[in-house]
């Protein structure tokens, strides 16, 4: 159930290409901030994270009371889901697996709307056809994981437009938004606070906050957040992830210098692995989805890499993998390792 990406525990001492977190690693002022924090872990954590809502609310340029904080984003689609309750929901087919079983933890009842690999794993008009007075609330991450595939602004305002008309709630998933040049033309933030859409948003990725838990969701609708604080338990942001948090979202130097960084790796890496894969998708974020032999992510095991075989997303099957944007020493000694293989 819980296959994912960065199990460094089952592969000890293998170099890991399989989660996709920032390759510079935690920032030295947040982890420093981190550290400190754990001299007051005595204490009970501010329940309302107020410092932390904050200094969110001054980096999205959002009221306050339109921020909910939680123990990374996948605790907040659990909760958003036993908030909402919903009995009818459209699950787009590969995507982020913890919105399925959020749903069928809820009992609801999911519509699978596969993506097509002869359009390249895009979201296209056709999914608009699926969207019905009967639905409750959609998934949608952008950029897709793991595809990386993002959906156009045009095509969103569709979207969203559906959704007002039907009452469906659309959760937009931009945890990996922070690592696309110009992300701002492909946040939904920019379209507007309708009642309707809830956005979610970690530090996990681009702080390399994996380990500590952070993530946060803007939504309009007071009345929802309201539901969603009392189905979580108090104190689910600890105090050294407010800590952390605080500090991670006054930054904008790290995310701008990772991005310089990404976008030379990523050429790097897109340039050899045309050359070594079947095939390339997407890959607009921190990670790179390709098509392969169907064993190759045991092969590249035994040359010491971990890579993420992503054969268990729903609407995928064998031959489908997924790396991240390292380091460029990193990402030579995977090329070499691919290039010895073929």
């Amino acid at each position: 159930m819980h296959k994912h990406g960065g199990d460094i525990y089952t592969n000890e001492g293998k170099l890991d290409f399989s989660a996709n977190i920032n390759p510079l690693g935690m920032p030295e002022n947040i982890a420093m901030a981190a550290k400190n924090a754990v001299d007051y872990s005595n204490v009970y954590p501010d329940v309302n994270c107020t410092k932390l809502k904050k200094a969110i609310s001054k980096r999205e340029n959002i009221p306050e009371e339109n921020i909910i904080c939680g123990n990374g984003a996948a605790e907040l689609i659990f909760v958003l889901c036993i908030a909402k309750k919903p009995k009818n929901a459209v699950v787009i087919c590969p995507s982020f697996q913890e919105y399925r079983q959020a749903l069928n933890a809820v009992d609801c009842q999911i519509t699978n709307y596969y993506l097509k690999e002869e359009n390249d794993f895009k979201i296209d008009e056709q999914f608009l056809d699926v969207l019905t007075p009967q639905c409750d609330i959609i998934f949608i991450c952008n950029p897709n994981n793991p595809t990386g595939q993002l959906v156009e602004f045009e095509m969103f305002l569709k979207i969203i437009e559906k959704c007002l008309e039907y009452d469906i709630l659309l959760v937009v998933d931009e945890c990996f938004n922070d690592f696309i040049s110009h992300n701002e033309r492909f946040s939904i933030k920019e379209i507007g606070f309708a009642n309707n859409v809830f956005i979610l948003k970690a530090f996990t990725k681009m702080y390399a906050m994996a380990g500590i838990r952070l993530g946060y969701g803007i939504c309009s609708d007071i009345k929802l957040l309201g539901k969603m604080y009392m189905c979580m338990q108090p104190w689910s942001v600890s105090v050294v992830a407010q800590a952390a948090g605080v500090i991670a979202a006054q930054d904008m130097y790290f995310a701008e210098k990772t991005l310089r960084i990404i976008e030379e790796e990523k050429e790097y890496l897109l340039r050899e692995i045309s050359l070594l894969a079947y095939k390339i998708y997407g890959s607009a974020a921190n990670y790179i989805f390709f098509k392969e032999e169907k064993d190759f992510a045991r092969k590249m095991l035994l040359c010491g890499i971990i890579i993420r075989d992503c054969s268990n997303y729903k609407g995928l099957e064998e031959g489908y993998f997924r790396i991240a944007i390292k380091g460029h020493e990193d990402n030579i000694k995977l090329i070499k390792a691919w290039k010895k293989l073929k």
